[in-house]
């Protein structure tokens, strides 16, 4: 971590080592935006970093940092906002897993609440005062279809992105008529790697039906991010699908499919 104050703006991404962080960071680099990349310590940030400085031209620093540690969330923006001007705000970061909530252990139950939640919800909070400060500013908050239904074996992740979805129209209505926009997407499952490919496959024809591209969806993200859409829904099929199923159909169907993921490797 470096100490520097610019004026120079930036866009901050959480989780932005792999997955979809990593294209949202690249799509943003492309578009000859500053980045600062926020991620666990030892998963190649600093390399993302140079690659994305040496290939695009732009600034890209690197941010190591468990955020699941609510005292480091503050740290972060305290960095952030001595040092920089930041203009975009992508609250990336966040962890599923599927499991009986019987079985579930609770340091992760934990750590999943304070990912999915009070992390986005703090560094929000935190470093409003640093994009009030921009003529224009994009808050975009990454929520998931899951969202739109509770979902057994799912229980804590369906509930806290249905949170992201709540805080961020909330937020919207809010800043409406400031210079901050903020925006929610909801994607749904993205083969980023192995595990995850085999739970997709295992949830059968809904997974498949669901399944994005999360090179395609960072690409549709920024884009209408930027053009001020307050929800980004990449796969406007799965989102009709959800909303025109009554919660009584829905919510069996989706727990039913998220069973099948608790079955892997049993």
């Amino acid at each position: 971590m470096m100490m520097e104050n610019t004026t120079e703006q930036y866009a901050l991404i959480t989780g932005a080592s792999q997955g979809l962080g990593k294209y949202l960071a690249t799509e943003l680099a492309a578009r000859k935006i500053n980045t600062i990349l926020v991620s666990l310590p030892g998963q190649g940030i600093e390399s993302l970093c140079k690659e994305i400085r040496n290939t695009y031209g732009v600034d890209s620093l690197a941010y190591e940092s468990d955020l699941s540690v609510n005292g480091n969330v503050m740290k972060l923006a305290r960095w952030v906002n001595e040092n920089y001007s930041v203009y975009i705000l992508i609250n990336n970061v966040g962890i599923g897993g599927t499991s009986k909530i019987t079985e579930t252990d609770v340091e992760f139950f934990n750590q999943l609440l304070q990912l999915n939640v009070v992390a986005t919800s703090v560094l929000t909070h935190q470093l409003l005062p640093n994009l009030n400060k921009q003529r224009q500013s994009y808050i975009l908050n990454v929520s998931s279809i899951a969202a739109f239904s509770p979902i057994g074996y799912k229980t804590a992740y369906a509930a806290s992105k249905a949170y992201i979805h709540s805080f961020s129209r909330g937020l919207y209505q809010e800043l409406k008529d400031s210079n901050v926009m903020v925006s929610v997407v909801h994607p749904g499952p993205m083969p980023t790697n192995e595990e995850v490919i085999l739970r997709i496959n295992k949830q059968g024809i809904l997974g498949k039906l669901f399944l994005q591209n999360p090179e395609k969806v960072a690409k549709t993200c920024v884009s209408r991010l930027l053009r001020k859409k307050p929800i980004i829904m990449v796969n406007p099929f799965s989102w009709l699908l959800l909303n025109i199923l009554p919660i009584c159909l829905k919510t069996p169907l989706l727990t039913k499919t998220a069973y099948r993921e608790v079955m892997v490797g049993k």
